[in-house]
């Protein structure tokens, strides 16, 4: 089994580059796609209270027969609870669904700029952290602008932002804000919802190397270093989307694929997400 590379996060946590994301994958299916990317060899998972998955993702982790510290659990607070109270009964539901007694890492799903104070949902977090019961927390979408405004108010430097990211949407100045200050980036919607896999500057690279798109697609948001977890049902494209560290892109291909960027959205802009 050919072994993930580990991401260390600002407080000392190992976190796999590689994951398995479950957005989107109906609870009645989650279990066993769960199930499917642990046995491949995934150790990350991704999930979310707004997903409303998360009791069949935690009983792929418990059916797996694995070691509960060689899974790495990340949920996501969901957007009607950032009340501080609030956040703490939904991280308290979240355990609860997920059947575990610890999380490895929490995040505000969203910053909701226009309908409170997200400083104060992220002192919760920061609650959470130092009680022991997450790992990490960290945030999910936030922007340079909404991070000042959250670092300027906390004492916990959040350990990741997961943001939106793929060849269309490079995001290098939320990159570079989250670098500068020890946060790292992990990517969702890494192949922009398949837009990106017809590319022909991808498909061209990735006859080159005798690679699927979606693999070429991935390993240059892993040579990048930012973290990242696809999402399939199907077990195929499971493995294949697993299959990423026994080849390198080159410089020249990393380069003309991040100058695909155009700055286009496949999901909705943080700054107007108030709901």
């Amino acid at each position: 089994m050919t072994a993930v590379p580990d991401i260390t996060l600002n407080n000392g946590v190992d976190i796999p580059q590689l994951g398995f994301g479950t957005f989107q994958i109906p609870p009645a299916e989650t279990r066993e796609a769960t199930l499917t990317a642990l046995e491949i060899g995934y150790r990350h998972i991704d999930t979310a209270q707004m997903y409303g998955n998360e009791k069949e993702v935690g009983q792929a982790v418990r059916d797996s027969g694995l070691d509960r510290d060689d899974i790495f659990v990340t949920s996501k607070l969901n957007n009607p609870f950032h009340a501080p109270d609030d956040a703490h009964a939904a991280f308290d539901q979240s355990l609860k669904d997920l059947g575990l007694e610890h999380l490895d890492l929490f995040l505000i799903h969203w910053p909701l700029p226009g309908v409170g104070d997200f400083v104060e949902t992220w002192k919760a977090l920061e609650e959470i952290y130092r009680s022991g019961r997450a790992r990490a927390v960290g945030v999910s979408n936030f922007q340079p602008n909404h991070l000042r405004r959250l670092l300027g108010g906390s004492v916990v430097v959040p350990a990741v932002n997961q943001v939106e990211v793929h060849p269309y949407l490079t995001q290098d100045e939320v990159r570079a804000f989250d670098t500068e200050h020890g946060i790292a980036t992990e990517s969702w919607s890494p192949i922009a919802k398949g837009r990106v896999l017809d590319d022909p500057v991808i498909t061209r690279i990735a006859n080159e190397a005798g690679r699927t798109p979606a693999q070429v697609t991935l390993r240059w948001h892993i040579q990048r270093g930012d973290i990242v977890f696809p999402k399939s049902v199907t077990r195929k494209r499971v493995e294949e989307n697993f299959a990423l560290f026994d080849f390198e892109l080159g410089e020249a291909d990393i380069a003309e694929i991040s100058a695909l960027n155009r700055d286009e959205r496949t999901g909705p802009d943080p700054d107007l997400m108030n709901g």
